[in-house]
């Protein structure tokens, strides 16, 4: 019967989108709500007190997954700030969950590819469990926060680049969300030697970028063009570690990336879900995640003073993505989730509604508040 369902649920999304229909547009506060309460539910699915990877046509609601969950928990706790103090117990047992599945190293794996930890898994777990001891001094969540720092250090090269424990063997210039998880570290406790191993992976995806403002080693697989999702980390990543370090290259190569970006914008606000290093898109459908991410990219940028031509890419890219988003169905799994892709059989989490597409539309949309000042 679950996988009956599971195949219904996808049949009406796939039918949806083939005929282009139209979703219900509401006020921005109903397609967040709807938001926060279908990543609820994927917690809630979940056992343990992690995160659902997601809604998929593999098997519907798919085990935790330990990489999102861990910058979910930030966001939860954004939302106990801003939305229900209750949003704090979900955060922590999001990160109780995680300290169960550290590996004895310090790192953390995602169980797809083998018990060997990751270098971009354990800095986006590294996210939850700082912002988890700021907010509850938990001295376990430093402990363990320690250790997956201390790994990030320990595995980094000769040249203190990330090179290996990577996914797929390969090295990627969207580990600059790492080096920003570091840096983030360090404002709990200070290592000379995180700053290090942050800025030689930092200046090392600055000297991959183009002069079209992209990023070579920017998809996850050599050769392929890269994901907006992808391309976004790695923009985020650099910016939001210049504002830590005052280091205006870092937030300068953001910006060009920003500006290359905003261009290829649709008037409708799709971005093509992949792009190519000379800034060209190759791909009809949109990776909606790439879109939330972008958003918030070009709103931090426009919070950060450098221009206010950001606000508008930034609501559009996000009017776009709530343009996807069903308000209205009794499927619980589906309403109120973001898909992977526009149509939902694009080739970026194809056929599901991967967690952290739904998180970091909720992070742009609690950020789109601020666009208007």
């Amino acid at each position: 019967m679950a996988l009956l369902k599971t195949i219904t649920s996808f049949a009406r999304v796939a039918a949806a989108d083939a005929r282009h229909a139209k979703r219900r547009r509401a006020a921005n506060d109903e397609h967040l709500l709807a938001a926060e309460q279908w990543l609820c539910r994927a917690q809630d699915v979940a056992e343990g007190g992690g995160v659902s990877y997601g809604y998929s046509i593999k098997g519907g609601w798919r085990a935790p997954y330990p990489e999102t969950s861990g910058y979910i928990a930030t966001t939860f706790f954004r939302l106990a700030r801003d939305r229900d103090p209750t949003y704090s117990d979900r955060a922590q047992r999001v990160l109780r969950w995680l300290l169960t599945v550290q590996n004895s190293d310090g790192s953390f794996s995602n169980n797809r590819y083998g018990a060997q930890g990751l270098v971009f898994d354990t800095g986006q777990i590294l996210f939850g469990l700082v912002r988890g001891h700021e907010l509850t001094r938990d001295p376990a969540l430093l402990v363990s926060a320690r250790r997956a720092a201390d790994w990030l250090v320990g595995v980094a090269d000769a040249q203190g680049r990330w090179t290996r424990s990577e996914h797929l063997g390969t090295p990627h210039v969207y580990n600059t969300r790492t080096a920003w998880a570091l840096l983030r570290m360090n404002q709990v406790e200070f290592k000379p030697a995180r700053e290090t191993v942050a800025r030689r992976n930092l200046e090392w995806a600055v000297a991959e970028q183009q002069p079209s403002g992209f990023f070579a080693n920017c998809a996850f697989s050599p050769g392929l063009d890269p994901f907006t999702h992808t391309i976004a980390y790695t923009a985020r990543g650099l910016l939001e570690s210049g504002l830590l370090l005052g280091e205006r290259r870092y937030v300068d190569a953001a910006l060009r990336c920003a500006d290359a970006t905003a261009p290829l914008l649709r008037a409708d606000g799709h971005l093509a879900a992949t792009l190519t290093v000379e800034g060209r898109p190759s791909a009809s459908t949109c990776c909606l995640t790439g879109n939330c991410q972008f958003a918030t990219v070009w709103a931090r940028l426009h919070a950060s003073g450098t221009s206010r031509a950001y606000a508008e890419p930034a609501q559009r890219a996000l009017d776009y993505v709530m343009s996807t988003q069903d308000l209205d169905t009794e499927d619980l799994d589906v309403r109120g989730g973001i898909k992977g892709s526009q149509p939902v059989w694009g080739k970026y989490a194809r056929l599901s509604y991967p967690n952290w597409a739904t998180k970091f539309f909720i992070d742009a949309m609690w950020m789109r508040q601020g666009l208007a000042a």
